[in-house]
């Protein structure tokens, strides 16, 4: 009964146009009721305590750092050496959107900035080479959504801090199935445009490659600063946040010196913008965790899939469906923010490593990026586009389905995530 509370207290006033935020506040104080809990102190504390987390302070620094490398070309620059080495392949373009896709994601795990970013670049080149423009939208959305995958991810800081998962060994165990999924688009995309015909980019010279890629070296280096500072231990996750948001910004006021003094303070506010929704979101979640905990949901839940507890890949089937669907109606925020604390007991007694797991949730809510109908990136490409919400559908399907059998591959190949962090952790 007290899961059907919840369940029905938090869609109903999510259905009442309530904010998200607002609703798992008015959420926790339905289940105060329904339990005759009544005291309105423990949501004031329990606000406070979920947003009162050293790593939280990550994100906004991750957040600056996007805006800091949106808005000093080293985003730009990616994309011109992806398109000096691949342009000129037969469909180019494409494969373009998924490089500069996977290397952006190594700066700055936010799939809404990357994928804004993308966009307003490649859209306007892929349409004036004759591609169609709904599928190369769905491409460089799901190319977009590869961000919360590959480290630095702002989704696993939220699911490490929430869970009490290590937030390092998250970040080393996405590195391949970030890249995986990079590589599944591609093949859908060849497979996609067999029968096109678009303009091919002329072929660049080995001195013009060379030097597109000096240009980018300076964004190039920043994702192995922080994998390797991480791998040995020379800072945390909060730490690289701090110098990776440092170190754009100095590349783009020293080195690139496409960042004026009197940018900062419009790059600060959108960083503080979007950091305020997503704390303001995590201190919400806070009273529903809470409340979840005390009303023993978990156990309701694990009781609920007890038949499949001895057979761990079928569990986890069961409940990748079960995110895949919650994923589709949330955003991917509050679905991390709320399902942590319920899968993390349910896990924990099936005996399912929450690292593992933590990167195929995160993946799974990604994918929910693009899925109507929410799909908060979908939403960000159509705009910068200017394409109906209906065509950027169509033409993501491919490559959502491309990534979705990646995720599902490695629900019965869990060595593919756990074989790397092994041999990167030792």
């Amino acid at each position: 009964m007290t899961i059907a509370v919840f369940i029905s207290s938090l869609l109903g006033f999510m259905a009442l146009g309530m904010p998200v935020a607002f609703a798992l506040i008015a959420c926790g104080l339905a289940m105060m009721f329904f339990m005759g809990v009544t005291d309105p102190q423990i949501v004031i504390q329990n606000m406070w305590d979920g947003a009162n987390s050293f790593p939280l302070l990550a994100v906004p620094f991750f957040m600056l750092a996007g805006e800091f490398m949106n808005a000093g070309g080293m985003t730009r620059r990616i994309i011109m050496m992806a398109m000096a080495w691949v342009g000129h392949i037969r469909g180019g373009l494409g494969y373009v959107a998924v490089v500069a896709a996977v290397i952006m994601a190594s700066l700055s795990g936010s799939a809404v900035a990357d994928t804004a970013a993308l966009a307003a670049v490649l859209v306007p080149l892929m349409r004036n080479a004759g591609y169609n423009v709904n599928r190369s939208c769905g491409l460089i959305a799901c190319g977009g959504i590869i961000a919360p995958v590959i480290p630095p991810s702002i989704g696993m800081i939220l699911y490490g801090v929430t869970g009490g998962v290590s937030i390092t060994k998250l970040f080393i165990a996405g590195i391949v199935p970030g890249v995986l999924m990079g590589l599944s688009i591609m093949i859908a995309w060849r497979w996609s445009i067999g029968r096109d015909k678009p303009k091919v980019e002329a072929k660049r010279t080995t001195a013009e490659r060379l030097t597109a890629t000096r240009e980018a070296l300076w964004a190039l280096v920043l994702p192995i600063v922080i994998v390797g500072g991480l791998k040995f231990g020379v800072f945390t996750p909060t730490e690289a946040a701090v110098i990776a948001a440092v170190y754009s910004l100095l590349i783009g006021v020293l080195v690139y010196r496409e960042i004026k003094p009197k940018q900062l303070f419009h790059l600060f506010y959108r960083a503080a913008e979007t950091t305020a929704v997503i704390m303001f979101l995590v201190s919400a979640a806070g009273v529903s965790a809470w409340l979840i905990t005390t009303a023993n949901i978990p156990q309701q839940l694990a009781d609920l899939v007890q038949p499949l507890m001895d057979n761990k890949m079928l569990l986890t089937f069961a409940l990748m469906i079960l995110v895949l669907l919650i994923g589709s109606a949330l955003d991917f925020t509050p679905t991390v923010l709320i399902m942590t604390p319920v899968l993390m007991p349910v896990l924990k007694q099936a005996g399912i490593d929450p690292v593992y797991f933590g990167v195929l949730f995160i993946m799974n809510n990604a994918i929910g990026l693009v899925t109507p109908p929410v799909g908060t990136v979908l939403n960000v490409v159509c705009g910068v586009a200017k394409i109906p919400m209906s065509g950027a559908i169509k033409g993501v399907v491919p490559f959502m389905v491309a990534q979705t059998i990646v995720m599902l591959l490695l629900v019965v190949f869990p060595q593919i995530v756990m074989w790397p962090l092994q041999m990167m952790t030792r």
